[in-house]
């Protein structure tokens, strides 16, 4: 049985020793993502059979699983799937996972017999090749450059830096100014920059934070701030004081070209739906969207809305009524049924036996299209 931990910054270490070589290109198979969305997902982890296993939460989604991440050579995703499936088993849930790559689609739908599937535009990653961010190289990158050469026409002091723990004092000074020049509104948009913001304190203290800043006249302007996963630059924060024109286009370049090397992927993540976002990554030109599937394993109770009523010449088979409780708690109780029946209640009973649990319970299962309880009736 699978034996879940919460995700924590000391988890940091366990992580990465699968995420550092995942190959999935994907934000969310990265350290950063977890620890900066973990109020909201709640995330947790598992290692079984070689591999990395997540299981989020949250109140829209319920429990929903990544994508098993295995260690080059000794994990087995086919056996974190069958842990996977018994630990849903035993929770009384169906299979769900989240964030499914769109490579690994295909073991999933050959898997189970019945699902559904989504794919939403709104979390798809940015991809771009690393080689183009560093140098912005072509006509079809021109507008960047001029924005780049502007800057450096009107900043001509300022300078791209790898940053330190000694940066603590300049990096909160420079979360104050942008938090002047804040103007988002939504929930997201705020904890997001709250999140990012007690990220940037792990810099120097987690050796897989790769963070650079451009400085001008010993001023922070602009910071970004990533780890490496596979041969994938996944940038997790990417902030900078907009009055200083030209200055994005000018991290962005500078962050690349200094941590990129080597690498062939630099994933900018999603867009969350915010708009200006959008525009502003497609005016990067990613050469790949990285798709996140979202997978759900159905069957075949996921196609009765109601439990149907069966009628032969004698019986009745339809669902069981509040009229019914008292009768079917009878039964529910009969210790001779039970032996035959092959189970005894008391094995999931939790806390103190009501007079409500057999029916609600009943119900609760259907509900979650676990199973379905016929009451047979006689004339």
């Amino acid at each position: 049985m699978l034996e879940f931990k919460p995700i924590q910054t000391r988890s940091a270490a366990r992580l990465r020793k699968y995420y550092e070589q995942c190959t999935y290109r994907l934000c969310e198979y990265s350290v950063g993502v977890k620890l900066m969305w973990r109020e909201h997902f709640h995330p947790q982890y598992a290692e079984a059979c070689g591999c990395l296993i997540v299981l989020n939460r949250s109140r829209h989604l319920g429990h929903i699983f990544d994508y098993p991440v295995p260690l080059p050579g000794e994990g087995s995703v086919e056996a974190a799937l069958d842990e996977i499936d018994a630990w849903c088993v035993d929770n009384g849930i169906a299979p769900a996972f989240g964030v499914v790559p769109e490579e690994e689609r295909d073991v999933l739908l050959d898997r189970y017999p019945s699902l559904s599937l989504e794919n939403g535009r709104v979390w798809q990653d940015y991809l771009y090749r690393a080689e183009d961010l560093a140098s912005f190289a072509g006509r079809r990158y021109s507008g960047q450059r001029n924005h780049i050469n502007k800057f450096r026409k009107l900043y001509p002091s300022a300078v791209f830096r790898p940053l330190t723990e000694a940066d603590g004092e300049a990096l909160e000074e420079f979360w104050e100014a942008f938090r002047l020049d804040f103007h988002k509104e939504t929930d997201s948009a705020r904890q997001e920059v709250c999140s990012a913001r007690k990220l940037t304190r792990q810099i120097g203290k987690q050796k897989w934070i790769k963070a650079g800043a451009i400085e001008l006249d010993g001023k922070l302007i602009a910071i970004s701030l990533g780890e490496v996963c596979g041969n994938t630059l996944v940038c997790h924060i990417e902030k900078a004081l907009p009055q200083y024109e030209g200055v994005y286009p000018a991290i962005v370049q500078a962050f690349a070209a200094y941590y990129g090397e080597g690498l062939t992927w630099i994933n900018r993540e999603d867009d969350a739906g915010d708009r200006g976002l959008r525009t502003s990554k497609l005016q990067y030109l990613p050469a790949a969207m990285g798709a996140k599937l979202q997978i759900v394993v159905r069957n075949e109770l996921d196609s009765l809305k109601e439990i149907p009523a069966l009628r032969s010449g004698r019986l009745t088979l339809d669902g069981l009524r509040e009229e019914d409780r008292a009768v079917y708690n009878r039964l529910c109780l009969d210790d001779g049924r039970n032996r035959w029946w092959g189970y005894d209640y008391r094995e999931d009973l939790k806390g103190e036996l009501t007079e409500d649990y057999f029916l609600e319970t009943a119900r609760r299962d259907f509900a979650n299209k676990l199973a379905v309880n016929f009451a047979v009736r006689l004339d």
